[in-house]
């Protein structure tokens, strides 16, 4: 009894004692040091990137904003990783980890996983030829077999794609198979314009064409002339011409939308009717009533 007695006023002699909490003192601070200056390094890293390519649009070669975007924010991350890591060994190494003995097991036991990790390593194989063969970049709109949306981030694993609702999907990029980008080249924004049968094919083609003149004056996303291709087809109580404008990327949508109210009300002011379906219905009690009559007029003859 007296002997554990002892040893727990040794300890608390110990704990107590101003050697201990100076020892304790002094790596707490480290430890905030160490976080202090990453945290500073990751802010000053940051500026130094933007800063550059700030610098590089002045300069002879010339990269995309595009392209920008996506290296800014890949550089940014893989800077805040190499920080953060370093950061945690330094932390370690403090308070007294072997860190070597650490990484070494660490890199035995990255290999076993890397065997049965092949779709990670599959992840960023493709987002390293995603980003070096600038197939997409931040800020444009792509389609993929199962997402469409906005690019929010491509990183060497995964990529966030923004649908205009509002949903964040992130896919790994190794089930990126197949993209479709519309933020690259121009785009093409079709209108289909309905004339009823009673109408004046040719009156309703002047007036389109007289109306497509004005409209590179009106919207500033239209890159050339609009075009009409002339009469798209036959329907049941229509025929349709189909007009067609060349806009800025992902601009279409917006001008096709223009056009179309520019057409209804332009067909309006010179009366040219955009028709609506028809219906046509017979009574067949009154095909037989005529029928029937006309076998009784066979008779009497």
């Amino acid at each position: 009894m007296d002997a554990l007695k002892n040893e727990w006023n040794s300890f608390y002699d110990y704990i107590t004692g101003p050697e201990v909490w100076l020892v304790v003192g002094q790596k707490f601070a480290t430890i905030i040091l160490i976080l202090f200056l990453s945290f500073i390094i990751i802010r000053l890293g940051k500026k130094i990137i933007h800063n550059v390519f700030r610098k590089r649009k002045r300069g002879p070669f010339q990269i995309s904003e595009r392209r920008e975007n996506t290296l800014v924010k890949l550089l940014e991350n893989t800077l805040t990783y190499a920080v953060y890591f370093g950061a945690a060994i330094m932390v370690l190494q403090n308070i007294g980890i072997n860190v070597s003995a650490m990484l070494a097991g660490a890199g035995i036991a990255g290999l076993a996983i890397g065997f049965g990790a092949q779709n990670l390593v599959k992840d960023v194989i493709t987002g390293f030829f995603i980003i070096f063969e600038d197939q997409f970049s931040v800020g444009d709109y792509i389609q993929t077999a199962n997402s469409e949306g906005f690019v929010e981030e491509i990183g060497l694993r995964t990529t966030k794609i923004k649908h205009w609702t509002g949903k964040l999907h992130i896919i790994p990029n190794g089930s990126i198979e197949e993209v479709t980008n519309y933020s690259i080249h121009n785009s093409i924004a079709i209108v289909d314009v309905s004339i009823s049968y009673e109408g004046d094919i040719a009156k309703g083609e002047e007036t389109i064409e007289e109306l497509l003149t004005e409209l590179p004056e009106r919207y500033q996303e239209i890159v050339s002339m609009p075009e009409l291709l002339g009469v798209q087809n036959l329907g049941s109580s229509d025929v349709v011409l189909r007009v067609i404008a060349e806009t800025q990327p992902m601009m279409h949508w917006h001008i096709a939308r223009m056009i179309r109210k520019e057409l209804k009300n332009r067909m309006d002011e010179r009366g040219i009717e955009i028709p609506f379906p028809r219906l046509v219905m017979y009574s067949r009690t009154e095909e037989t009533e005529q029928l029937d009559s006309y076998k009784e007029g066979s008779v009497e003859r």
